[in-house]
Formats: structure tokens, C-alpha cells, sequence
């Protein structure tokens, strides 16, 4: 990998040169701002107190991630950055670059640093792609200020950059572009007749370009090359014409990545909103993820959980009818089985809410981890020998069905937990008769014992 000076530096020739091959670039490509002026969005960190501004203002370039969606501007800052800092620059795509060109760029940086002392900005797009072995080549030229490492990812770094770079480099995060931004963007576009579309004076309605906003999904790169799709064989001076923009719309596929972060998310949202029992959110976040291509019975699965973990004995019947949902999908298939899945969701969603048993579940867990497995009382053991009755298995066992109210005063739990309460039900849905019914029995078993109810 050839490190090049200044790859980013601004000059009228080289202007002039970077308008000439980008010529027959793609319009977002064309688009792309050259300042800050020309940059939309991100005002958490481009605004006036934003740390991307204080860097690009002269304050000193460090060591960074920069994570967000696609088409956000993770590029873009790079390069403004890379242009701001007097530093030797080179880049790598993690799609094409190999552990041998990475090692080979390291050197010629460390050999630059001691004859020049010089560093090198290194700019890894994409960077969640490159293997362990591959990002910890960068750890001690970053420890030894040979390089400043901007790298841009659409994953959490979190998962993605092994622990010990990802604690020597800042993580600014980067959101989607709101549709003001991204309505302003398309404007410009059409407007400038060097980089854009303006030569051609196309005339959008202010409804067409949000549309294209919406259709973006916050992504400038996408609403770029939707516009440019939809006024490619417009004559000059035409109006845009509805049918073109809807040819367009026609391909749309939903932003996600069923192995990456987007896939947690949406789960995520789904999940809290039917525990914040909201149906109307359940069912948007439900029917998004079908669409995008999620595995139905992913879904499905996911739905018992909630059932179990969300709602519990408050309506036991909810787990019985998320279950019959996922047999029903498993019958019919697609499309005619998610019919199924949204109506749980929905039944999910207003039914009573209870974690009573998932936290009961969780105390149990608690309670093995910090101690140890206690023997099983002698009056819970079976004595299937006379050995076994003798040594005692089975004494003092109480047999509830013998008794008027089938309730005993035996103690069930181990030694050293005896009393101990695990499960409280709530006072809501169903969970508030077994919570009565568990005071009853209480009252009894004391009574048994000869203590006042």
C-alpha cells in the first residue's frame, strides 16, 4: 500500500483535477462536500460545540471511530479531516486489503515517522471487516504515534474492533440524516450546475423530493441515486413526472442486516413495545421486520419469549396462544401465516403485564451462583428399600392429598433457605388472584404450625 502526501488537499489544481475524473462519478459522489459549509447534519458533532468541529477548527487530530448507518457522512469527515492535517495519508478498504498490505503500510509509516517525523493518517473504510490479526496490525504503530487510525463502520464497535485498539481510539456516532437534511441535500443537487443536476434544469416538487427523503431512510448516498435514477431521461427543463418516481420506489428494499446491528435494534423496539403495550408499535416494528426478510419463525420464537418474560401468569393464556402462532405459521407459511404472528403480537401487547416470573427465575439463578447445591431434604427423598427407611429417606414426609384443604406445613425448601420467597406476583391480570390465593396458603401453613394467621 502506497502512502500517499496529502491525498485530500486542497488546491485549485487539484480541484480541477477531481472535477475532471469525477465527471462520470455517481451524483452522491459528485455531491460530495468539500467543507464544512457543504456538509449537512450530524449538528451533535459538527455543530458549534460538536468535536468534530473543534478538530476541523485547528484543534489537533486524534485516533477515532466514526460509526453510523450508511450514507452519513463517516467518509466524508474522514476526508476533511485527512485535508485539515499536515500528515503523509493513506487509506485501505477492509474489502480488499489483506494482512500483507496492512503490515507493508505500517513500516513504510514507522520508517517515515523516524526520518521525517511524520506521521500518517490512516483511513480504514469499513473497518468491522478486517480480522483480529488484521486490526491488532495497527495496535503498536497507534501506541507509538506513527499513524492516527480514523476508521468507519456501520457496525457497533463495540462487537466489531477488538477491545485493546478500540480502547485507544474515540467513538463519535453518526444518525441518520433527518428528511430536512436530506430534502436540503437534493436541492442542491439540482441546482448545482458543476457537480449536479442543474445544467439540466429539472424541475421536482417539493413533495417529490420528501418522498425521496422518506424512501432514504436517512441515507444521503441512497436519496442521491434515487434522484438521479428518476431524472435520468428527463428532457432538459422538464417537470419530474409521478410514474418515473414510482418506477423508482417500485425496487425499494428496507435498510437491514440480519446478522448485524439493525437486527438487534428492530428486535429490540418490537420487544419494548409490546412490553410498553403499545399494539400499534408492535405491529409496525412486526410487519418492517417481515418485510425486510427476517425469518418468520424467528419472530414467532421471539414472541413466546415475550410471552413468558413479559406477561407470565398475569394471562397464562398469552404463552398458550404465541405458541398456536408459530403452529399456525409453520402450517400455512408465508404471506398467510403472518396474520398469525401479528395477531399475538397485538394480544401481546394489551395483555396484563407481568415479570414476576421471569424475576423469580432470575433469584433462583442468583441464589445457585452465590451458594451451592443443598441436599434434597430427607422428607422430599423417596425410600423405595428398606435401607433407605431405615437410614430415615422419607421421614416426616406429608402427603398433601391426605389432608382437608390438600395443603401441608412440610418444609420443601433446603436447608438454609427454609421460607425463602422467590416468586411475587403482581396485582395485575390473573396474578392478582394467585397472589391472593398464595397469601391463603401462607395463612394456612401457619396455622398448621400452630403460629397465628
Amino acid at each position: 500500500m502506497v502512502i500517499e502526501p496529502n491525498l485530500f488537499a486542497s488546491s485549485d489544481s487539484a480541484d480541477e483535477t477531481e472535477t475532471t475524473a469525477a465527471k462520470h462519478a455517481p451524483l452522491a459522489e459528485r455531491m460530495r462536500p468539500r467543507n464544512l459549509e457543504e456538509f449537512v447534519g450530524q449538528e451533535q458533532l459538527v455543530g458549534q460545540n460538536g468535536a468534530m468541529r473543534r478538530v476541523l477548527d485547528g484543534g489537533e487530530v486524534c485516533s477515532m471511530i466514526l460509526w453510523g448507518p450508511p450514507g452519513t457522512g463517516k467518509t466524508t469527515l474522514a476526508r476533511m479531516l485527512a485535508s485539515r492535517a499536515d500528515l503523509e495519508f493513506c487509506t485501505f478498504s477492509a474489502v480488499l486489503s489483506g494482512i500483507k498490505e496492512v503490515r507493508a503500510a505500517m513500516q513504510q509509516a514507522q520508517q517515515l515517522r523516524r526520518s521525517c517525523g511524520r506521521s500518517t493518517l490512516v483511513f480504514i473504510d469499513e473497518i468491522h471487516r478486517f480480522n483480529k490479526a488484521q486490526q491488532d496490525a495497527f495496535l503498536p504503530f497507534v501506541e507509538s504515534g506513527d499513524i492516527i487510525l480514523i476508521g468507519a463502520t456501520t457496525e457497533n464497535p463495540s462487537f466489531e474492533v477488538v477491545g485493546p485498539l478500540l480502547s485507544r481510539l474515540s467513538v463519535h456516532v453518526l444518525e441518520p440524516l433527518k428528511e430536512k437534511d436530506l430534502v436540503a441535500l437534493l436541492r442542491r443537487a439540482l441546482v448545482d450546475e458543476e457537480r449536479g443536476l442543474g445544467a439540466r434544469k429539472v424541475q421536482v416538487a417539493i413533495n417529490q423530493l420528501q418522498a425521496i427523503a422518506r424512501y432514504a431512510s436517512g441515507d444521503a448516498r441512497r436519496a442521491y441515486g434515487a434522484l438521479e435514477e428518476a431524472t435520468r431521461f428527463c428532457d432538459v427543463g422538464a417537470c419530474l413526472a409521478d410514474d418515473d418516481l414510482a418506477r423508482v420506489f417500485a425496487g425499494r428494499t428496507l435498510l437491514y442486516d440480519k446478522a448485524g446491528e439493525s437486527h438487534y435494534d428492530l428486535i429490540s423496539a418490537l420487544h419494548k413495545s409490546i412490553r410498553s403495550s403499545n399494539p400499534d408499535a408492535a405491529l409496525y416494528w412486526l410487519v418492517r421486520m417481515l418485510k425486510s426478510g427476517e425469518d418468520p419463525m424467528f419472530l414467532a420464537r421471539r414472541l413466546v419469549r415475550m410471552a413468558s418474560e413479559d406477561i407470565g401468569l398475569a394471562d397464562p393464556h398469552a404463552l398458550r396462544l404465541a405458541v398456536a402462532a408459530k403452529e399456525a405459521f409453520h402450517f400455512l407459511g408465508s404471506p398467510e401465516g403472518e396474520l398469525a404472528l401479528a395477531e399475538v403480537a397485538v394480544y401481546l401487547a394489551i395483555a396484563p403485564k407481568s415479570n414476576a416470573i421471569y424475576q423469580a427465575y432470575k433469584a433462583v439463578q442468583e441464589e445457585l451462583q452465590d451458594g451451592h447445591a443443598q441436599e434434597v431434604p430427607l422428607q422430599l427423598r423417596n425410600a423405595p428399600t428398606a435401607l433407605m427407611k431405615e437410614k430415615g429417606w422419607s421421614q416426616g414426609h406429608c402427603y398433601a392429598h391426605d389432608e382437608e384443604d390438600a395443603i401441608t406445613a412440610m418444609e420443601c425448601m433446603p436447608e438454609g433457605l427454609e421460607g425463602r420467597r422467590f416468586y411475587h406476583p403482581t396485582g395485575r391480570g390473573l396474578e392478582q388472584r394467585i397472589r391472593q390465593r398464595m397469601q391463603e396458603i401462607q395463612d394456612l401453613v401457619k396455622k398448621k404450625k400452630g403460629e397465628d394467621a
